[in-house]
C-alpha cells in the first residue's frame, strides 16, 4: 500500500491522520461503498500508532462518512449534508442568538422554496396536508401544537424535494419548539398587534392557496405566516443595539 506518512504540523496528531486520510480519499477517487484498507494496513502506512488511527476513524463514524460491514470490512459512506450538525444543534448547546438566528434562516428557506412547492404539488399532496390542516390543534392567535406544526411544515419541504432542506427541518425540530415556548408571551403580544391591522394567515389559509393554484398568493400569504417570528427578530436585533 502507498505510504502515506504525515508531516509534522501545528496541530494534533489525529488531526493529522484525519487530513491526510481524506486526502488518500479524494487521490484514489474513492466513493459511497468502496472498501478501505484494514487499521493495521492504514496505521502501517501512515506510521502511527493503530490507537491514533481509530480515533481519527471514529471521528468519520460519527459524520457518517464510514461503516462497518459485515465480511467487508471499513467501507465509505454518503453522509448526509447536514449529519454532522445533529449533535451540536441542542438547545442546551446554543445560546438564544444563535437559535434565533436558526429560525431566520428558517423563515428565509421556506419562503425561498415556494417556487418548488408549486412545480412539483399533486393531487395527493394537496389530500395529505388537507388531513393534516383537519388534524391540527390551533390556538388562540394562530398557535399550533408542535405536532401539527411539524407536520404541515415537514410536508411542504418534503413536496419541495429537497432532502437537505427536510433534513433541516428535522434537525432543528427541538429548537423551534424551545424558542415558541421561551419567548411565547412577546411572540402573543406580536401576535395581538398583528391582528389589529392584518389578519393572521394560517395553515388552512395557506392550503387555500395552494389548492387554488394561486403562487403569488401564496408567496404574499407564507410571508404573512411568519411575519409574528420576522418582527420578534427585528426587535431583538433592535434591542441588541440599544444596550
Amino acid at each position: 500500500m502507498k505510504d502515506l506518512k504525515i508531516n509534522n504540523h501545528a496541530v494534533t496528531l489525529v488531526d493529522q491522520v484525519e487530513e491526510r486520510l481524506l486526502d488518500y480519499f479524494a487521490e484514489n477517487n474513492l466513493h459511497s461503498g468502496s472498501q478501505l484498507p484494514n487499521e493495521f494496513q492504514l496505521a502501517e502506512a501512515l506510521g502511527v500508532a493503530r490507537s491514533v488511527l481509530r480515533e481519527a476513524l471514529s471521528r468519520f463514524k460519527m459524520m457518517g462518512m464510514i461503516e462497518t460491514r459485515t465480511r467487508r470490512g471499513m467501507v465509505l459512506t454518503e453522509r448526509t449534508l447536514l449529519g454532522p450538525m445533529k449533535k451540536g444543534l441542542s438547545p442546551n448547546m446554543l445560546n438564544d442568538d444563535t437559535m434565533i438566528d436558526i429560525l431566520g434562516f428558517r423563515i428565509a428557506l421556506e419562503i425561498g422554496i415556494c417556487e418548488n412547492i408549486f412545480s412539483n404539488i399533486t393531487p395527493n399532496d394537496l389530500q395529505d396536508l388537507e388531513k393534516i390542516v383537519k388534524m391540527s390543534e390551533v390556538g388562540e392567535n394562530n398557535e399550533y401544537n408542535a405536532i401539527s406544526e411539524f407536520a404541515f411544515h415537514s410536508k411542504l419541504y418534503q413536496i419541495a424535494g429537497n432532502k437537505s432542506i427536510s433534513e433541516f427541518q428535522n434537525i432543528i425540530r427541538n429548537i423551534m419548539e424551545y424558542i415558541k415556548d421561551r419567548f411565547h408571551e412577546l411572540f402573543y403580544k406580536i401576535a395581538i398587534e398583528i391582528k389589529q391591522t392584518t389578519p393572521l394567515v394560517s395553515h388552512k389559509d395557506l392550503l387555500e392557496y395552494l389548492q387554488a393554484g394561486d403562487k403569488e398568493g401564496y408567496k404574499k400569504a407564507i410571508e404573512q405566516h411568519f411575519q409574528i417570528y420576522r418582527i420578534f427578530i427585528q426587535r431583538r436585533k433592535e434591542e441588541q443595539k440599544s444596550t
